[in-house]
């Protein structure tokens, strides 16, 4: 793995005692992992690809801060964390972790999934390295 994961807990911690913690009825955190099955596989369909052994693993940093302080203006978001892999990353290895804290349980769980897919769709890009 290129970096060292964070603490999840430590995560929630520190985010528990931030001033807008006061404001968060609800944390949701999403930790993308490397899997086997090619993304193709997955999305699409496409059989015959082979197992995936490995991703090589980028990402837009200052679009990731812009991504965070736009979600503080998402309804009902006052927390908002994320850490990003980069480099060579084995199956297994974590991709992306995103802390979301929020009012309510709608806000928090639509808040999630706008993010993760605006990372996921628009600032990383990933190489999926196949077996031999």
């Amino acid at each position: 793995m290129a970096k060292t994961e964070p603490s999840v807990d430590q995560w929630l911690a520190e985010a528990k005692a931030d001033p807008a913690a006061a404001q968060c009825g609800m944390f949701l955190t999403h930790n993308g992992v490397v899997r086997v099955t090619p993304k193709k596989q997955v999305r699409e369909g496409v059989e015959g690809l082979g197992e995936v052994v490995a991703v090589e693993f980028s990402y837009d940093a200052e679009g990731l801060a812009a991504a965070e302080a736009e979600a503080l203006t998402w309804p009902g978001v006052y927390y908002v964390r994320t850490w990003l892999n980069e480099g060579r990353c084995e199956v297994g290895d974590s991709l992306m972790y995103v802390l979301i804290g929020a009012d309510i349980r709608p806000n928090c769980i639509d808040a999630l999934q706008k993010l993760v897919g605006h990372i996921k769709n628009e600032l990383v890009v990933e190489k999926e390295i196949f077996a031999e």
